[in-house]
């Protein structure tokens, strides 16, 4: 007869439902309900605030490893419109976070760290897993702070939120000692807090009268404008006033990587992507001096960062270049520019009420023959690739496998890409069907391995648009255990393995710069449909070009993730600029 169990074994294998009521954590819970939050990104701790979220409608969303959290909950925020809210244990989960809240804050994306601490009477005692979290968080966030009273909860539930979406957006980390967490909240005042500033922009600038003047003068006069569009544009939700812009005033229109989507690209004004990847088959590279030999450039939501400007070198010495930033030390950076400091969406519709009233004619005259040069490089970029993307060798060209994912694309889809090779890939060889169409890549810190947990976050905040993403075996090997995390959670993911095996951008550079590669480069052969079968998804191997696109259509129609691991040409790269210039 087995033996009935202890108090104690009861007390630990059997739920007994949440024990505690009005706690501060409940206080916690329901300020986040206010501000629109239905989802947490968390592992574990703070538990009390995951249970008692519950009680409000809000969603844990879990994961496996304790880095992955961050890229879900961005990817989330990007997508949403919304904060992405992600949790933490003090210790080694919240060192973990640094890397993603990075990622935020040089990209701008709007998040809060809900990051529980040690008791506060154990402070500086050197208890289990203590750390100077501040000093850690202060470098990779806008605002950080912990709080000791109960009673001062909502004030700084509604002062992260704040820094998260107000200005240039960005993370902002609360410290939550888990002793407060457990004890009774405090009286609610006799006025309590009311507002919702759970959605970004918070508050939305616009720049002066004279610089918008000044602005539209310049664009009405200029001979050869162009336009670069980055990541700020669909964070200020500004595509269709720049669509409109693009149209009044005849514009070419460029984006950075991270702006990809911002306009339709099949559009007879649009460039595509410019950026360190210009070299021989890329897709704007014929289009190039558009912006090489631009009199007027219109940067808006640009960080003019290295990459996005081929190391600084893409946009012409000589040009007249405008600036619209809400972060007025971005203005200027690396170009000196007429400083348009405002939110994207109310600047551009305002820039676009002045030309209006401007003369456009010398815009309207130029179209035809600007057009006609558009179609020219595109077609000549066609030409150039045509044997790579129809290429039926094996294993197979990335050109190829881009063009069977972009023939299933459509206005809806959310495609996201890992850093490295995976976002050029996507960037060079994928459309945008309308102005603001989604594409995700980190390009903050753009690191390994986030490419997967930011297309689960995709699902949570688009649950009824197709995702797709797309990784390299070497980036992927980071982020395996997410497929688990995916299969639990049911977010349903089509995910490419561009299975090369190699790091591809580490090899091939380090060939190109010093004549050898480092040991880490090559893998031994990884079966990635096997690993996702074993944690319940999908998982197909697809070694032939002309078996792909019919494994792309069945991942569309099946329930769940699956996983389509695809044999990739070892040799194959992208069109890196600086790849030629060695």
């Amino acid at each position: 007869m087995n033996a009935q169990p202890d108090a104690t074994t009861r007390r630990a294998t059997e739920s007994r439902g949440l024990q505690y009521t009005d706690t501060v954590a409940h206080r916690v819970a329901q300020a986040l309900a206010r501000h629109g939050v239905e989802c947490l990104f968390g592992q574990s701790l703070p538990s009390m605030v995951h249970l008692a979220g519950r009680e409000h409608g809000i969603r844990q969303v879990a994961y496996r490893q304790e880095n992955t959290g961050g890229y879900m909950a961005d990817a989330y925020a990007r997508l949403s419109g919304k904060v992405g809210i992600v949790t933490a244990q003090n210790g080694p989960a919240a060192a973990l976070l640094v890397a993603p809240l990075m990622e935020a804050l040089k990209v701008s994306v709007p998040l809060i760290a809900l990051v529980q601490d040690v008791n506060r009477d154990q402070t500086d005692r050197n208890a289990f897993q203590e750390i100077d979290h501040e000093s850690m968080f202060r470098p990779c966030s806008k605002w950080v702070r912990r709080v000791t009273e109960a009673s001062r909860i909502d004030d700084y539930v509604d002062m992260a939120f704040t820094a998260a979406t107000s200005g240039r957006p960005g993370p902002a980390v609360l410290l939550l000692p888990a002793d407060l967490l457990t004890s009774p909240a405090a009286a609610q005042p006799a006025a309590p807090r009311s507002a919702s500033l759970g959605r970004y922009p918070l508050d939305r600038a616009m720049p002066s009268h004279a610089s918008l003047d000044e602005a539209a003068a310049l664009i009405a006069q200029a001979q050869r404008p162009v336009v670069v569009a980055g990541g700020g544009v669909h964070l200020s939700g500004a595509t269709a006033e720049l669509a409109a812009l693009q149209a009044l005033a005849s514009l070419p229109v460029a984006t950075t990587v991270m702006g990809k989507g911002a306009v339709d690209e099949t559009h007879p004004l649009s460039l595509g992507v410019v950026s360190y990847f210009t070299g021989k088959n890329g897709s704007a590279r014929f289009l190039k001096p558009l912006v090489a030999e631009a009199d007027v450039v219109l940067l808006v939501g640009n960080r003019t960062n290295q990459n996005g400007t081929d190391s600084w070198k893409l946009y012409p010495a000589g040009a007249r270049f405008i600036h619209i930033d809400i972060e007025p030390t971005e203005i200027g950076r690396n170009y000196e520019a007429l400083r348009l400091v405002g939110d994207a969406k109310l600047t551009l519709a305002a820039l676009a009420d002045r030309l209006k009233a401007a003369d456009l004619s010398q815009r309207q005259k130029a179209r035809a023959g600007l057009e006609a040069t558009i179609a020219n490089g595109r077609r000549q970029h066609q030409e150039e690739v045509a044997a790579l993307v129809n290429s039926n060798a094996s294993p197979m060209r990335p050109e190829r496998i881009m063009r069977e994912l972009d023939q299933r694309l459509t206005a809806e889809s959310v495609v996201v890409a890992d850093a490295s090779y995976s976002s050029i890939w996507i960037a060079n060889g994928l459309r945008s069907r309308q102005a603001g169409m989604r594409f995700i890549t980190p390009r903050g810190l753009a690191g390994l391995g986030w490419g997967f947990p930011m297309a689960l976050g995709a699902r949570v905040a688009r649950p009824d648009a197709p995702v797709f993403c797309v990784v390299g075996d070497g980036g992927f090997a980071h982020a395996w255990a997410e497929l688990e995390t995916a299969v639990r959670m049911k977010l349903k993911v089509v995910l490419v393995v561009l299975n090369n095996g190699i790091l591809g951008y580490q090899k091939h550079a380090e060939n190109i710069k010093f004549g050898a590669y480092t040991d880490a480069c090559q893998f031994v052969p990884v079966d990635h449909a096997a690993i996702a079968r074993a944690v319940g998804a999908r998982g197909v191997r697809v070694e032939q070009a002309q078996a792909l696109g019919a494994a792309l259509d069945e991942a569309m129609a099946a329930e769940g993730t699956t996983l389509i691991d695809v044999v990739t040409d070892p040799d194959a790269f992208p069109p890196v600029t600086w790849y030629e210039a060695v």
